[in-house]
């Protein structure tokens, strides 16, 4: 990675992009799709021990290894699940109770894209902000191929037929784009 920052190019930096965001301890956030915990962690951090972060992913070793890891760095704000969010209430949270939701490189890999946008939307408390993160169209040189990806104009488009409102941009790097959208 010191290669590509050294060559002008900068990989996606979560502790750099939750830093450009108005984040209040005591939040509570959702991260679709979590992956590793890339964004897991560092909102745990900012929302401070009364605050609180979902973890959402569809597969259970992904689940288990978030899970494990929160436990030895004796992280207790994070509650990890596994679900579907191409399914209608996928969360199964109730609906206005997140302050935050993290959509991090998980539209591009879904079929029921709108789903999961009407899921953030839902959860979302009116106010709240959803972080949208997706592979830029730019920068092939890692990540998905280019006819799996989603366009911002494409996304921003499907945002806004759920009624957010696009907020703000975010520096994401040379290799994605990111943008928030308020509830």
């Amino acid at each position: 990675m010191k290669e590509m920052e050294n060559a002008g190019l900068k990989f996606l930096d979560p502790a750099e992009i939750v830093s450009q965001l108005e984040i209040t301890e005591g939040s509570t956030v959702a991260d679709f799709g979590c992956g590793p915990g890339y964004f897991t962690f560092p909102f745990a951090k900012m929302v401070g021990k009364d605050g609180l972060v979902y973890s959402f992913d569809i597969l259970p070793q992904i689940i288990e290894a978030v899970a494990g890891k929160a436990k030895l760095a004796g992280v207790v704000n994070i509650i990890t699940r596994r679900v579907n969010l191409e399914n209608p209430g996928g969360t199964k949270l109730q609906d206005g109770c997140a302050d935050w939701v993290v959509l991090k490189d998980i539209i591009f890999q879904n079929k029921k894209k709108q789903e999961i946008i009407k899921e953030a939307y839902r959860v979302l408390k009116p106010g709240g902000r959803a972080l949208f993160i997706e592979w830029n169209e730019f920068n092939l040189t890692i990540g998905p191929s280019l006819e799996l990806r989603i366009n911002k104009k494409e996304l921003e488009k499907m945002v806004l037929q759920e009624a957010f409102l696009i907020e703000k941009p975010i520096e994401a790097g040379s290799f994605h784009f990111a943008f928030v959208a308020k509830k």
